[in-house]
């Protein structure tokens, strides 16, 4: 693999960090499966992408895409809370409508970048070669949100969103408002998923209608892979985790893709990931299996 492709899988793992820390919200926070990641990452791609080319400040665009993220992330929430709607449903729902809003916000199935200013214009002008400026950006934003996400969830509000997750009925008992703190909760982790977008399209110089396609597989690979690697007793471990997983898969991914003696393809990237989540999945229960049997043996 050349330093240029084992750089770009650094940087594009760096991104999806951003989607696994908002997917381990929803999915280990809260325990609430959400679909809704595969419609907000293409719209925070399409409001920024939208917003840029119309002349808007790349920072103003960012930040309306994330505030474009938190509103589907709400609506979702709120159809489960107040309409008493299946989770998975109200985030299928959500997601495709999600579809029609992207193709509206662009007035055509994607938008080019190329020539525009954008949050990496500046970046592309450092005195290093752009394959290392703009990794090194971007882990620069994945830092400072692992840190915000971590001082969050350890917050009052945090403390009480984790509580809901892990027992809804115990939490209520305890005063917590639980259906607010999900909307809270499901805004966050669908924000954080647009920036991840609006970050991608920037760096990859266009948005496209259908760039969220098996975006919630990744994230829950990384999160479920990050796991299988690390303890994640902590917030701190667990957030560092999820990031650490993004990154192992892109690099995974992108040494299958690179390798020719394995002989796979660009169209080989599906089962690629099936095979990757399968085995993240797997892997915990091997090991404890494995240490188990070493322990039983143990004399």
């Amino acid at each position: 693999m050349s330093l240029i492709a084992f750089m770009g899988a650094i940087e594009t793992g760096l991104l999806f960090g951003l989607v696994a820390l908002g997917v381990y919200i929803s999915f280990r926070i809260l325990d609430f499966p959400d679909l809704t990641v595969d419609g907000s990452f293409p719209l925070g791609a399409a409001i920024s992408a939208t917003a840029i080319v119309a002349g808007i400040n790349p920072w103003l665009a960012t930040a309306m895409a994330l505030g474009g993220g938190a509103l589907a992330g709400a609506l979702t929430a709120w159809l489960n809370v107040r309409l008493k709607i299946l989770h998975l449903l109200a985030s299928i729902l959500v997601m495709i409508a999600l579809y029609s809003i992207n193709l509206r916000i662009m007035g055509k199935p994607n938008v080019a970048l190329l020539g525009e200013t954008t949050l990496l214009t500046p970046v592309e002008n450092w005195a290093m070669p752009y394959y290392f400026s703009i990794p090194l950006a971007f882990t620069g934003v994945v830092a400072l949100t692992m840190v915000l996400v971590t001082l969050f969830l350890k917050s009052e509000i945090g403390l009480s969103m984790r509580a809901t997750g892990a027992n809804d009925r115990m939490a209520r008992a305890h005063g917590v408002a639980t259906g607010w703190i999900t909307i809270v909760g499901m805004a966050l982790a669908n924000a954080l998923v647009a920036l991840a977008g609006s970050l991608f399209a920037q760096s990859q110089g266009s948005a496209d209608v259908t760039m969220g396609v098996g975006v919630i597989v990744i994230g829950l690979a990384a999160v479920i892979g990050g796991e299988a690697i690390m303890s994640t007793r902590t917030v701190v471990l667990a957030v560092v985790a999820c990031v650490l997983g993004a990154i192992l898969y892109r690099l995974a991914i992108a040494f299958a893709l690179n390798a020719d003696f394995i002989g796979l393809k660009a169209q080989d990237l599906n089962l690629i990931t099936a095979a990757l989540v399968t085995i993240a999945i797997v892997l915990p229960g091997l090991k404890k299996s494995w240490f188990g049997k070493r322990k039983g043996a143990t004399p």
